[in-house]
């Protein structure tokens, strides 16, 4: 294993895969204030070189020099994955490869001693997800999928109203919805519709954020039993383009999700208690300046003779928002919070368990589909 040696100030990031969500990281580590990219690899050079262009046109990299000072410095591109993980360089990679690809890269990174952040799905299996996250375990590295929303300042602020007396009350039910509608060219030409590439489809690149908002509005509780259909599939039955999913859980809790790669945009959730619910409008990918608001609501049935009317009461604001500039975004909260781990070898275990137990929900899921929708137990 060769350990490299970070920055006393900053990470050095390699990028593998120029995918397009890898674009949006580069920005995120640019703007963190504790990372810096070193190197970027694709197996065509000439697109890792375009990306680096491209992006570097938008928001220019830099590096620090041992006094702490700022200079422009592009990155190196690559032409081979194994090559930028073995480099002096680079403290931690982030692997932005289509999901079959994935448990190779992960586990090469952290035997060189490499902290890793992964696109989600994190695996095809959740056998391929443990092997992925004891290596990073034995090698004593930072493992962490990238679900940006769980870094937002949203979360940690709606748990708080979930938490007040009298505002909700005991949690029943929570309901999302994550979709986006695909064009003609979509099920031909895009990975998210190809088996061997990326075999969940719209439940791992979508219905994995409805996963992980479930399992955070639950604390973290990994349901008792699951239940899943494809609705709509592409690749003769095998790759999910709708699918729907109910959880159960220990206690009264349930909890509903549609995701699907043919319904106008929508990111929608709803979190139902006794006494009233939270609503977010955008709980995957925050619309601007918007990243930190949702809705309480508490509703009132009042009742005199034939008038039936809802009344709509709010604790507090109806409206709870928090200002965060582009500066202080969940992708730049994620990669920041990453840094630090790394920094500070305080690694963040709960990173790697909720990834974990995400992916055992979604492997459930893809079982009772398999078995006609028929509930699986965890």
């Amino acid at each position: 294993m060769t350990q490299s040696t970070t920055n006393r100030d900053h990470v050095r990031w390699g990028i593998i895969g120029a995918a397009q969500i890898a674009r949006k990281n580069w920005k995120a580590i640019r703007m963190s204030g504790n990372g810096v990219v070193s190197a970027v690899a694709s197996r065509d050079l000439s697109r890792a070189e375009a990306f680096i262009h491209d992006c570097s046109m938008e928001v220019p990299p830099v590096t620090f020099d041992s006094s702490g000072q700022a200079t422009l410095a592009r990155p190196v591109a690559i032409d081979d994955y194994q090559r930028l993980i073995d480099r002096d360089d680079v403290d931690a990679v982030y692997i932005a490869l289509p999901t079959s690809l994935r448990k190779r890269w992960v586990i090469a990174a952290a035997n060189a001693g490499k902290h890793v952040l992964c696109e989600k799905p994190m695996a095809v299996h959740a056998d391929d997800a443990e092997e992925m996250i004891g290596a990073c375990r034995a090698n004593n590295v930072m493992f962490m999928d990238g679900v940006m929303f769980d870094h937002s300042q949203r979360l940690p602020a709606m748990k708080q109203v979930l938490s007040e007396p009298g505002n909700v009350g005991t949690l029943r039910r929570v309901q999302t919805h994550f979709s986006f509608c695909a064009d003609d060219s979509f099920q031909a030409d895009n990975i998210r519709a190809n088996a061997d590439l990326e075999p969940h489809g719209c439940l791992g690149d979508l219905g994995w954020y409805c996963i992980r908002f479930t399992l955070w509005a639950a604390d973290d509780r990994l349901p008792t039993a699951v239940s899943g259909r494809a609705i709509s599939a592409y690749e003769g039955g095998n790759v999910p383009a709708e699918f729907q999913g109910e959880l159960k859980f220990d206690d009264d809790l349930s909890a509903g999700f549609f995701c699907s790669f043919r319904c106008v945009n929508q990111q929608t959730a709803t979190i139902t208690g006794d006494l009233g619910y939270v609503t977010v409008d955008d709980f995957v990918l925050p619309f601007v300046d918007a990243e930190s608001k949702w809705q309480l609501h508490q509703h009132e049935l009042q009742v005199d003779n034939c008038r039936w009317n809802f009344g709509r009461h709010s604790v507090g604001d109806a409206v709870r928002e928090h200002a965060s500039g582009e500066a202080d975004s969940q992708e730049v909260r994620m990669i920041r919070s990453f840094g630090e781990s790394v920094l500070n070898g305080n690694l963040d275990a709960r990173a790697a368990e909720i990834a974990m137990k995400t992916q055992r929900v979604l492997d459930a899921l893809r079982r009772s589909d398999a078995e006609k929708g028929a509930w699986v137990t965890l």
